[in-house]
């Protein structure tokens, strides 16, 4: 992100340091409506001792994730014209659902932690509104407001089973917020790793496809794994494993003649 942190005799476990305090920092933001305060994230790198220039540069990283310094960002500024139309249509049939007091949400929940299973579903129901409202702080990172919203609600259906564990009721609504964050942020991690895979797949089937096409040129035929092997930097596994991957569709190599 372009933040330098200085290095001494122990550079490694501050850069450590730093990766980790970043993560609690997204993560208080989080909770917080995707928010944390100047003295908030000033606090959070005192050990590390950044300078304001440092700081600034920590700040600019937080907006580019959707996260402000000093004051929220607009949610649905991230959101593209079809997610708001799926928005509104999913908390338009959410207005189907019955609305529910404090009183008989906390009915519910103290139902559900005795193992009530239908406490369990009606408090499932009561979340999904909320769900909505927290995957909208999540909104513009790679990953579509309906998946998000999906793999909240999978997680308040799992939440809502597992509250016996807890000893007050007033407990049951930071563990489901918890639970659906970390499954939203989970789920974004997952689909950024594999988008950088596929596009590492995509990166060797295209250079092993443009050498291919430079000596096949070359030759005015097509070439053999061999002969691309012998006359690039490329293994014959490789050139294999890339043809493959792009479902033998390289009309330069001729993989029948091995």
């Amino acid at each position: 992100m372009g933040v330098s942190v200085e290095k001494n005799e122990v550079g490694m476990d501050r850069e450590l340091l730093f990766a980790k305090t970043l993560e609690k920092v997204k993560k208080l933001a989080r909770e917080q409506g995707n928010c944390i305060s100047q003295k908030q994230l000033e606090e959070a790198f005192s050990e590390l001792g950044l300078d304001g220039g440092q700081l600034a540069l920590v700040s600019d990283y937080l907006e580019k994730h959707k996260i402000g310094v000093g004051e929220p960002p607009e949610p649905e500024e991230f959101l593209t014209g079809e997610e708001i139309h799926y928005l509104d249509s999913y908390l338009e049939e959410l207005k189907g659902i019955r609305e529910v007091s404090q009183g008989e949400k906390e009915a519910a929940t103290i139902s559900a932690m005795a193992g009530d299973k239908q406490a369990q579903g009606r408090l499932t129901e009561i979340w999904l509104p909320e769900v909505a409202q927290i995957a909208k702080l999540y909104s513009g990172q790679g990953v579509s407001l309906e998946d998000l919203i999906g793999e909240g609600n999978v997680a308040v259906a799992e939440g809502v089973t597992m509250l016996g564990c807890l000893e007050h009721h007033q407990e049951a609504e930071g563990m489901l917020g918890r639970m659906i964050m970390d499954a939203m942020e989970a789920h974004i991690s997952d689909s950024l790793a594999e988008a950088e895979a596929n596009q590492r797949i995509a990166d060797k089937v295209n250079e092993v496809a443009g050498q291919a096409r430079e000596l096949a040129e070359l030759l005015k035929r097509k070439v053999t794994v061999r002969e691309l092997a012998q006359e690039t930097a490329l293994s014959e596994d490789e050139i294999r494993e890339a043809v493959r991957m792009s479902g033998k569709q390289m009309e330069d190599i001729e993989t029948d003649k091995e």
